[in-house]
Order: C-alpha cells, then sequence, then structure tokens
C-alpha cells in the first residue's frame, strides 16, 4: 500500500494538476486555457499589422509550449474561427460543412483589432517564466470582456470536464453593464452555426440546452436546413439523416449538400410523404436535435471550481473595474512625469537656466549650477534628481532655439485636463466603465448579431415520431416473429419502437419489444399491439381433461417478463378475442352418458383476473371444441357453476 500512496500522491496527483491547470480547463480571467493564451502572446509579439504565416506563428508559440506543432495549429485554428481574436487569410477550414484546414504554410493570420483594445496591455500584464525558462508569458490577459462565456468552452481533465456553451458578445457587455448599475441580467447561449435553442433547463450554465436544426417546410415535399444545430456539421447532419433513412425511420428520395457561406441541405422525399408529417421524425432519429449538458467547471485563483454564468460575468465585471483602475493609475503615473519633464525643461529654457552651464566645465559644477537655477521654482519642481539634470543636458540647442512657449502651455495645459479627467473616472469607476462597455457595443454591434433563436419545444419521442412502415412476418414452419423476417406471413405493420404482446401456445405470453427477429415458437395463438379494453376468451384442458372457459384482460406488464395464462400441465385449445362466439363442446362417451355435446354462450362469463383460474364447463373428459358465431335465435347452455373457481 506505500507503494500505491507514492503512485498517487506523487504521480498521479501531480500529473491530474498538471492537466487541469495548464492544458484543459480555462482560467476565469481571461477565458483561455494555455495554449489559446500562449498563441495569442506570440501573436502580440509578432504583431506589426501585416498577416503572417500561420507555420511561422506555430513556429514560435513552440518556445511558451511544451507539446508538438500539431497540438498548437489545431487550437489556432479552432481559435481563429471563432473569429473574434484571430483575422485569417487563406482556407481555415469550415466549421459548418467540417472542412479541414489547408496546411499551416499556406495560411495566414493576424490580431484583429477587437484582440488589440480588450486583451492586450503589458504594462499590467503578470509574467512567469516559459517552461524552460528561456522566455516569459503571461498568467492572464487583461481580459475587459467575458472572453470565457463569449468563446465558450470544452475540456476533459482527470477526473473532471468543462462545457461552456459560447454567448452572444453584445449581450454579455450588456449584461456588464446591467451588473454594474446592480440591475438583474441574465445571458442565454448563441451559436455561431445558428439553429434554435430551448434553454428551459439551462440552469444558469451547469444543466442542460436542447438544440434544433433550422427547418425550410414551405414546400410539401421538400425540406431544406437552414442552419445546423450546435455540436453538427453538415456532414455529420447529412450521415445522421441517411442512417435513420436506411433503417426505415424516414422516408426520403434524396438529399443534396449546397451549403457554402450559408447552410442549405434539401430533403426531397419519397413519393406519399409530405414535409410536415417528416419534421418530427427528423428531430426523434436524427442530429436535427440533440440534448448538451453544461457544466462551467473553471480555474479561480488556481483551483477548480464550478459557477453558474451570472457569477462568471460578476467576477469578469470586478476584473473589468480592476484592469480599467491600474490602467488609470498608471496613465496617471505617466502622465505625471511628463507634466514634470515638461515643466523642467520649460523653466531650463524660459528661465535660461541653461546659460550657467556655458563657462562650467567639470560634471560636478554644472550639476551644481543647474540646481542653484531651479532654487527659485522648488514649488513648481519639488526635489531635482540627478536623473532630472542629465535629461535636460540631452536637450539640444536646435530645441532650445525653437522652443515655442505657447506650444508648450498648450501641452501642459492637456496634460492636466487629461489628469483631471483620470481623476474623475477613478472616482466614478462603474460609470467610466459603462461608458468604455458602450463604446464597444457601438462599434462591434454589427459583427455580432444574435444567430441563435431562442424558443422552447417539447423533445420529440422517438416512440411516437416513429412510422410504422415496418412489416411484421411469422414464420410458422421455424416459429420465428419480426420485422427483419425475409419470410414468412405478414401479420400488421410496426415501427422499430413497437410492443407487441405475443402468446405462445403453451399459455405463455409476454410484452416484447425488439421484434426484429423473435422465436416465439411453432403455432403462435397471438400477436397485437396491447389493448387494455380487449378480452381474451379461451378454453383450455386441465390434467384431467376437463374443460374450462377463461376471460381476462392483459393490461399490465413487466417488459419481456414471461406469464402464464393457465395453470401448470393445463393446455389451451381455443383462444380468441371476439365477443359474438359460441363454443361447441363434444365429451368422450362414457357408460349411461345422455348428453355428448353442448354449446355455450362465451359472453355470458364473467371477465376476471388473468391470475384467476377458469370456470369448469362439465366435469367430463373433453373430446373437442369448435367455435362458431353466436345464432341469432340461440339457446345456449348456462355457464355452469364451478365448485373448483379459484385463484391459482
Amino acid at each position: 500500500m506505500a507503494y500505491a500512496d507514492t503512485l498517487f500522491e506523487d504521480y498521479y496527483l501531480k500529473y491530474a494538476s498538471y492537466f487541469i491547470k495548464d492544458r484543459a480547463i480555462p482560467e476565469i480571467d481571461d477565458g483561455l486555457k494555455p495554449v489559446q493564451r500562449r498563441i495569442l502572446h506570440t501573436l502580440f509579439e509578432m504583431d506589426d499589422g501585416k498577416f503572417h504565416k500561420v507555420a511561422n506563428v506555430v513556429g514560435q508559440t513552440m518556445r511558451y509550449h511544451p507539446h508538438g506543432d500539431q497540438s498548437i495549429f489545431g487550437s489556432l485554428v479552432n481559435l481563429a474561427n471563432k473569429d473574434m481574436f484571430i483575422e485569417k487569410q487563406g482556407n481555415f477550414g469550415s466549421t459548418l460543412t467540417g472542412d479541414p484546414a489547408s496546411a499551416a504554410r499556406y495560411i495566414e493570420c493576424r490580431l484583429t483589432p477587437l484582440a488589440k483594445e480588450v486583451l492586450h496591455d503589458p504594462e499590467i500584464t503578470e509574467y512567469v517564466d516559459s517552461y524552460d525558462g528561456r522566455n516569459r508569458e503571461p498568467v492572464a490577459f487583461p481580459a475587459k470582456i467575458p472572453v470565457l462565456l463569449a468563446m465558450g468552452a470544452e475540456g476533459i481533465a482527470s477526473s473532471m470536464a468543462t462545457r461552456i456553451m459560447p454567448h452572444n458578445l453584445i449581450e454579455l457587455m450588456e449584461a456588464q453593464i446591467a451588473c454594474l448599475r446592480d440591475e438583474p441580467f441574465e445571458v442565454q447561449p448563441d451559436f455561431p452555426t445558428g439553429g434554435l435553442v430551448d434553454v428551459s433547463e439551462y440552469n444558469d450554465g451547469n444543466g442542460k440546452v436542447m438544440v434544433r436544426a433550422q427547418l425550410d417546410v414551405k414546400d410539401p415535399k421538400r425540406i431544406v436546413i437552414r442552419q445546423l444545430p450546435f455540436g453538427s456539421t453538415t456532414e455529420s447532419l447529412i450521415g445522421s439523416i441517411e442512417a435513420a433513412a436506411k433503417k426505415n425511420k424516414l422516408k426520403i428520395a434524396g438529399i443534396s449538400d449546397f451549403t457554402a457561406d450559408e447552410v442549405e441541405i434539401e430533403i426531397r422525399l419519397a413519393r406519399g410523404v409530405h414535409s410536415e408529417e417528416t419534421v418530427d421524425a427528423l428531430y426523434a432519429f436524427t442530429d436535427c436535435e440533440s440534448s448538451i449538458s453544461t457544466n462551467v467547471l473553471v480555474i479561480r485563483a488556481g483551483h477548480p471550481c464550478i459557477l453558474p454564468v451570472t457569477d462568471v460575468l460578476r467576477h469578469n465585471t470586478q476584473r473589468l473595474l480592476e484592469v480599467l483602475e491600474a490602467e488609470l493609475k498608471i496613465e496617471r503615473k505617466q502622465l505625471h512625469a511628463k507634466l514634470r519633464a515638461k515643466t523642467l525643461e520649460q523653466l531650463f529654457i524660459k528661465e535660461r537656466i541653461y546659460k550657467r552651464i556655458e563657462e562650467v566645465r567639470e560634471q560636478d559644477k554644472i550639476h551644481e549650477a543647474i540646481r542653484q537655477g531651479f532654487e527659485p521654482f522648488e514649488s513648481k519642481v519639488k526635489e531635482l534628481t540627478s536623473e532630472d539634470i542629465d535629461t535636460l543636458l540631452k536637450v539640444p540647442i536646435r530645441r532650445i532655439s525653437l522652443y515655442d512657449i505657447n506650444r508648450a502651455n498648450e501641452e501642459m495645459k492637456a496634460i492636466r485636463s487629461r489628469l483631471r479627467e483620470i481623476r474623475d473616472h477613478l472616482g466614478h469607476l462603474s460609470t467610466y466603465a459603462i461608458t468604455l462597455l458602450e463604446g464597444l457595443i457601438g462599434r462591434y454591434r454589427e459583427a455580432f448579431p444574435r444567430r441563435t433563436t431562442i424558443t422552447s419545444f417539447k423533445r420529440v419521442d422517438a416512440r411516437e415520431a416513429a412510422q410504422r412502415n415496418l412489416a411484421l412476418k411469422y414464420d410458422r414452419s421455424t416459429g420465428y416473429l419480426g420485422y427483419g423476417l425475409g419470410s414468412g406471413d405478414t401479420l400488421f405493420d410496426v415501427s422499430p419502437y413497437d410492443r407487441v404482446l405475443v402468446i405462445r401456445k403453451t399459455g405463455a405470453y409476454a410484452l416484447h419489444d425488439e421484434i426484429e427477429r423473435l422465436f416465439v415458437d411453432k403455432g403462435m395463438l397471438y400477436c397485437g399491439f396491447v389493448d387494455p379494453d380487449l378480452v381474451f376468451t379461451m378454453i383450455y384442458r386441465d390434467r384431467k381433461g376437463h374443460p374450462y372457459v377463461k376471460r381476462c384482460k392483459l393490461d399490465k406488464f413487466i417488459l419481456n417478463r414471461g406469464y402464464e395464462l393457465v395453470p401448470e400441465g393445463c393446455r389451451i385449445l381455443q383462444l380468441t378475442t371476439d365477443t359474438d362466439v359460441m363454443a361447441n363442446i363434444s365429451y368422450k362417451p362414457t357408460p349411461r352418458m345422455r348428453v355428448f355435446e353442448e354449446a355455450f354462450d362465451l359472453s355470458l362469463f364473467p371477465v376476471r383476473g388473468n391470475r384467476a383460474k377458469g370456470i369448469r364447463l362439465a366435469p367430463k373428459a373433453l373430446k373437442g371444441v369448435r367455435l362458431t358465431r353466436k345464432p341469432e335465435q340461440a339457446e345456449p347452455t348456462a355457464p355452469p357453476a364451478d365448485p373448483e373457481q379459484g385463484e391459482d
């Protein structure tokens, strides 16, 4: 056990922690997995406004990523196809058709303006050493938008998994504004493939959603799929439709894919089939409808945790405030330094302090002369440092001679104005954040429209949607029953989901759901759908040869479990569901027997439980029994009182 403890504590936990934090689960702050962050970091380093070959980007990213180039290439293509942070040039494949991207040497990419605007700020980004210690990479980008919810994520790690739905970026920023104003908000998934979504069980990101393709059924003989359900491609969707058609769950004449920039899959229906009656079958038996379970598992403060979507958005909104505050404070510090430098330069030139050093040759005396020149202005410049003096000494003569005091005053006035704005923004940080978000919404609203229609719909039950177009056959020579038989007598049409009641010649009966090929023995007495109101009437013979009649309903079953209609050792001679029949009973002759045949109106016998024993017709040995239609003027024998009635 000591070895097992070592394996778990020293190896497995290290492996699990690495896989959870460094590969599979996204970080809540910037919504990225490590490989995605390294790709974007590389693009920020390479950014010159031009497109870069993807092969070059992959090679540069390998300085930060300890895995192979193919994993980087695949992640880059997936990230680019989200159309948010990477602009594409060339064939990056298609999320609609599932076509792969061209080789990395043939395609190019660069950062989008959105990425530069909401992700990148090296001055407030925390960096750590890369895996080999040769480079520095960001821990997380200072994201100003909820990247995690906008892009979605999916990953499997040791003992845990995450599946986060993508959401509409504009709606997310509007929700951030509501959060900053302490107003209620909610966000719902929005998929790049469009389609329909039912979010009634979304449970704030930790439930499930139902997604459907958008179908055009205007033509009664043709169905056109205009939008895909999330998680499907045209190839996978067509494959599921063809598979359903091969199993006779759909009747189609053909299917064609005309997808280009927009989805267009045309389904031509078979003769006698109409589009309205085929829609439910498409949702039930193909990928046109599917259920997606969601689980918002993220890395927060170095640990995995499950959060609702609203908490993730609140965290990102608080993160936005922290990022803006840090940016404003850094800008304020830089502006103060710039204002001080301009003030020193203005005094240095305007008050002709530079004249003091024209005849001085020693470095220490030069510094002392400048310090003395600034002594009357201590209130404006406070303490003068050696760095300040060195900067002033580097001012070229040309700038001194061409110095424009009015222009300098205007520049300092602009700096002071900006400092007042920063002070106001820091005092009203939420208002500043709302203004920033409103600006982003205005600039990017057209680029990120909602694609998925939110609606509600009931999941189509496959049993209800199945068409009864399979011939159920019974082969009397082999004793097999099923819709998959090549020979035999056709009984009626069924669907693959139908359940049929089978009564065998032994009196055993059961409700079966696997009826493609089922052995029921030769001499099957009955096969049909369950009808709780249907009355079964049977004549059977006990071990002594005495005839019995039993009438009952069969309406309670455990699926595929066998039951018995008659007591052990008895044999059913006749079984019918007709209510207008007579039983003509003949007896074996014995000495002093006067009645050799009797007719009984079976409808006069009571309907009892299926476990009840039948009613004995006579204490005589049965010779034979015939069932005939009840005549109009019949005087049948009344049911006898049977002293042996009772439960089995």
